[in-house]
């Protein structure tokens, strides 16, 4: 569980076959909760929301897989809530595209007093998203803690995704916590400095070598759960 001066929680449930992570952003002041990538047990989540006392006003897509998606209308099933995904995203997947929440990078979603804001992520898909909450990135596919997403899906580019993870890299706090869409990795969150130093993605200055990395020899050479690697090896 994640906080920020006690303004919001981020609240991770592991559910599915594919390990995912689904997230619950809390704003304390309304009780208004945006989930993030709802799939697999939905039961669950309402559940979850409804011990809590709260109600789900957003869903939030950090891409289309249908791993990431299928709980969309059992939530919706319990509560109007708005879908939020990126422009890119709608039309990649042609779901959304006339929705007036389907957003730019850039753009900020007001979940009461709680500020979200959208980062524009290509690799994994065209329009992937990470929702960047107070000192919290949730990644979805785009990084995971010691690995990232695939690309050799429809829509992946892993010579986008090499140009994203070094925006990451560049353009985030070291501190920033790393909450990932799935829990590959020997422990289930990170931050921006410990990626940068163990993740073997991170430490690519040539994009033709990462390209050759992620679409050739990655899983090839990694099981899971993922671990550091150190720079040099």
């Amino acid at each position: 569980m994640s906080n920020d001066s006690k303004r919001f929680t981020i609240e991770a449930m592991e559910l599915g076959p594919m390990e995912n992570f689904i997230y619950l952003i809390h704003d304390h002041n309304t009780d208004r909760v945006a989930v993030v990538d709802p799939a697999w047990e939905v039961d669950r989540i309402l559940k979850r929301v409804h011990d809590k006392g709260v109600t789900i006003t957003d869903i939030l897509l950090t891409h289309s897989h249908y791993d990431h998606i299928n709980g969309i209308d059992g939530i919706h099933e319990k509560f109007d809530a708005q879908v939020h995904l990126l422009k890119a995203e709608a039309k990649f997947w042609g779901q959304y595209q006339e929705a007036p929440t389907a957003h730019h990078g850039g753009d900020t979603i007001s979940l009461g007093d709680t500020d979200i804001e959208i980062l524009h992520t290509p690799g994994h898909t065209p329009g992937s998203a990470c929702y960047k909450v107070g000192n919290n990135l949730i990644a979805g596919d785009t990084l995971f803690v010691f690995g990232c997403g695939r690309c050799d899906l429809a829509g992946g580019d892993p010579h986008v995704m090499f140009n994203t993870l070094n925006r990451i890299k560049a353009e985030l706090p070291l501190n920033t916590i790393l909450l990932p869409g799935h829990n590959y990795a020997e422990k289930p969150t990170s931050t921006i400095e410990e990626q940068i130093a163990g993740n073997p993605f991170m430490h690519f200055d040539q994009e033709d070598a990462f390209v050759q990395y992620r679409m050739h020899e990655h899983d090839k050479v990694r099981s899971s759960p993922y671990h550091a690697v150190p720079r040099n090896t």
